[in-house]
């Protein structure tokens, strides 16, 4: 049985997909929140680097990845592909149903791999530190990571419920 999919280091992907030029229609721009006009991207730069807007905005369908992102990416990557077999019966499809598991990145989830490659671009841009919240703790502690294999500052703020059920992620986001 073909339960799970493991791929190679060396078959490990080297392009985002981009969904954008696949859309049946194109999405609505961002829009200013005072005005309800769409955003110009100079306005976007005040808080995002312009290779992320670049990216937000591109109408090619494939985006390299960049070469310092890869290799953050190889110490837990490429993740195997599972086949959800109890799933599938469980709703009747006859259709083939795969995951990801993303459980052995190092902060737990898929999270990391937008982490990395926001802290790498915000980095190539100058930025010194960045700041996040957090509800449960995954994401801050996939930036938290993030800037930590950057050697970037990161501050981190988390839900105060979750801090208290959840000492171990502040301990991870602190580590």
């Amino acid at each position: 049985m073909d339960d799970k999919i493991f791929l190679s280091e060396s078959e490990m992907p080297r392009q985002w997909y981009n969904v954008l030029p696949d859309l049946p229609t194109p999405l609505s721009p961002p829009l200013n929140p005072e005005t309800h006009e769409p955003v110009d991207p100079k306005v976007l730069e005040m808080i995002f680097p312009k290779a992320l807007i670049a990216q937000e905005m591109s109408p090619e369908r494939w985006i390299d990845i960049p070469e310092p992102v890869l290799d953050i990416y190889r110490l837990w990557r490429p993740t195997t592909l599972v086949r959800a077999r109890r799933f599938e019966k469980a709703i009747g499809t006859k259709a083939r149903i795969y995951y990801k598991n993303e459980s052995l990145s190092p902060a737990g989830s898929h999270k990391p791999n937008t982490a990395v490659a926001q802290a790498y671009f915000n980095k190539a841009a100058g930025v010194k530190r960045l700041a996040t919240e957090t509800g449960a703790g995954q994401w801050g502690t996939a930036l938290a990571l993030a800037c930590n294999m950057l050697d970037m500052e990161c501050t981190v703020y988390m839900v105060r419920v979750s801090y208290d059920q959840k000492p171990y992620r502040g301990i991870m986001i602190r580590s």
